[in-house]
């Protein structure tokens, strides 16, 4: 894990699930997953978009070619959790299908500009992932 991710993991557990600059966002998860290969546990801060089904995690890597590490180990491991907030939730991942992905992806891209920004880097089409309460 980066320096910075545990900076990140460290301030958000500290502040309650709130992390100042430069995200300033209580929309934050730590998402816990296991390794595909390595059946390693390891914890990714993530930006989420939470609605009524839960939570919306994007796949972006910054808009490099390549899907995230965290990606496959949840496509491998899909039963997981999350810690939002203050509170740990077990939750399922499930990849968003094709036809639900647009309106999603616009109103994403609305609030954040950032992954537009990921988009245009990138061949490859973004995942978006939906983390549901188990």
């Amino acid at each position: 894990m980066t320096d910075f991710n545990t900076q990140i993991i460290e301030d958000f557990r500290a502040h309650g699930g709130y992390v100042g600059a430069p995200f300033n966002s209580d929309k934050l998860v730590l998402l816990h997953h296991v390794g595909a290969k390595s059946g390693v546990a390891r914890v990714s801060p993530l930006m989420s978009f939470p609605d009524e089904e839960g939570w919306v995690i994007v796949a972006s890597k910054g808009g490099a070619p390549e899907n995230p590490g965290w990606y496959y180990n949840l496509l491998a491991n899909p039963d997981t959790e999350i810690e939002f907030g203050t509170e740990t939730i077990p939750v399922r991942a499930s990849v968003i299908p094709a036809d639900e992905r647009a309106p999603l992806w616009a109103d994403i891209t609305a609030k954040n500009a950032g992954f537009a920004s990921y988009e245009r880097r990138t061949e490859r089409v973004i995942p978006l992932v939906r983390l549901t309460r188990r």
